[in-house]
């Protein structure tokens, strides 16, 4: 339950690394390189042509895979800030990475690293739960906005140059529609009370229906109410302050921009350039793939499948596309869950800096007890 009474919110597991959290890795990588022999990839050759890679540029995608997150995390503090949620910029960072960690190890990337950061801010006190939900479902409606908008300007671009493949299109418009249809649904959500409070009924009564009264939600349905009028208050409040969600925006680009020089830059340092566009599709088809909750943990060889066909399909040689897609995911996978397990560890051994305390008195009343 996600309710912050007596209905609590579950908190994330706190996983230690034990035999299965390097199993699972390694199991993707045994399917990944099983997946590039049946498309009769030259598995030496891999090696060969990563031992050429530039370790100065390849240090530098690194580098920006770390500002990728610091902004994506600045972008989310605006929008709280905003809303008067207590949470340093620092706090922030380290929740972000907290949560890409839960992402990694929990079959559940469309939610759980929201979800992550959810319980952190509660757990912590920075500031009314619903208003905490609002920052993080504002946060992702831009994030979605800004793929879809990437994806059509780079198969504009992608056509302009001629390389538009077949399969390449025929994705970029699935992926398009897909999340378009997410993004209808996410603001009629955010902007229709009257629909949520619906659905709440809805909920309830049919749950109460088919436990034949073994579960009566009614007794929790009040303070469902009360986190849903302080959701949709903030969302309004939104909307009243335009500058939130630009500044938010901005540096949701700036961290867009980051995300997308890390493969541009493996590329570089395999001097083997390609275009914009080129990794504009790609990345956005493959943000599209990781966010699908398919329930295999350390998403075992999916993304980096994806991502080689891809690149192959656009004229990229298979040695060199596999060469790229292993490089590209230590930065974007192992890096970020070695650094995300370090914040777990130092957020669970350390207090809040801010000592959780939100001494700024919200607008909104907090949910009743």
């Amino acid at each position: 339950m996600l309710f912050r009474c007596k209905i609590r919110l579950q908190q994330p597991p706190r996983l230690k690394l034990t035999w299965k959290s390097v199993l699972l890795p390694l199991l993707g990588i045994l399917c990944f390189f099983i997946y590039i022999y049946l498309y009769k990839v030259d598995v030496v050759g891999i090696f060969e042509t990563a031992k050429n890679a530039d370790p100065l540029i390849y240090s530098i995608a690194i580098l920006f895979g770390f500002l990728e997150v610091l902004f994506f995390a600045v972008s989310w503090r605006e929008l709280t800030r905003y809303l008067a949620i207590k949470i340093s910029i620092f706090r922030s960072y380290l929740y972000v990475w907290y949560g890409i960690y839960i992402d990694t190890i929990v079959p559940a990337q469309s939610v759980s690293g929201e979800v992550t950061r959810t319980y952190l801010c509660q757990r912590d006190k920075c500031g009314p739960f619903g208003k905490v939900v609002a920052s993080l479902f504002a946060h992702r409606l831009l994030g979605t906005v800004l793929n879809v908008v990437g994806l059509i300007a780079g198969i504009i671009f992608l056509y302009l140059e001629g390389q538009v493949d077949t399969l390449i299109f025929k994705a970029v418009v699935i992926v398009a529609v897909v999340i378009a249809a997410v993004i209808v649904i996410m603001l009629i959500l955010a902007f229709k009370q009257k629909l949520t409070l619906k659905i709440i009924d809805w909920a309830t009564n049919f749950t109460h229906k088919i436990s034949r009264g073994r579960i009566d939600l009614q007794k929790y349905r009040e303070q469902a109410v009360e986190i849903t009028n302080h959701f949709h208050d903030s969302m309004k409040e939104f909307l009243h302050k335009p500058k939130a969600l630009t500044t938010s925006l901005i540096f949701l680009l700036i961290s867009w921009f980051f995300s997308l020089s890390v493969p541009y830059l493996v590329f570089q340092s395999l001097n083997h350039p390609v275009t914009w566009s080129m990794i504009i599709v790609t990345s956005a088809i493959v943000l599209a793939v990781k966010a699908i909750p398919v329930g295999i943990p350390f998403e075992v060889g999916l993304p980096e499948a994806v991502m080689t066909t891809l690149y192959i399909s656009m004229g990229i040689p298979g040695s060199m596309a596999a060469t790229a897609t292993i490089l590209i995911r230590i930065i974007t996978l192992w890096m970020r869950f070695i650094v995300g397990f370090a914040s777990q560890q130092y957020i669970e051994l350390t207090p809040p800096l801010n000592n959780g305390v939100n001494t700024e008195k919200p607008k909104i009343s907090p949910p009743l007890n």
